[in-house]
């Protein structure tokens, strides 16, 4: 998917496909590069195919355009459960993530593991904000 991006940076530089054509600021080009270069990948995911969402492993997020030209996250990050955003919910047994009837235990490597993801793309999106 990096590659079509960049070959399509190339050829319009304010435009990128990703599921949908997406009008993207120089500041967003700028910060997709970053996300991918960290191991960050889009995915279109039901009912949000027209959303910019990202993941790098079974963690995913929703980003949004903001006025400034740059992106931020719309929701939290979770984790994916059968290819679909999952919701976090607490249990007497422990923490689950949920999906229709489907549920993953929400287990200390994976919390970690979306702990890691978050953080780094919350840094890499106020890197874009600050310029």
């Amino acid at each position: 998917m990096l590659t079509a991006f960049v070959r399509n940076r190339r050829a319009d530089r304010r435009s990128c496909i990703i599921g949908v054509m997406m009008e993207l600021t120089r500041v967003q080009m700028e910060t997709m590069e970053r996300l991918f270069a960290a191991g960050f990948r889009p995915i279109a995911i039901p009912p949000y195919e027209n959303a910019l969402c990202v993941h790098r492993g079974e963690c995913v997020a929703v980003l949004a355009p903001m006025a400034n030209g740059g992106l931020r996250l719309l929701a939290p990050a979770t984790w994916m459960v059968d290819g679909n955003f999952s919701v976090r919910l607490k249990k007497a047994g422990g923490d689950v993530f949920v999906w229709k009837k489907a549920v993953v235990a929400a287990t200390e490597q994976r919390l970690l593991e979306l702990e890691v993801f978050r953080t780094e793309l919350v840094e890499i999106l106020e890197v874009a904000g600050k310029q």
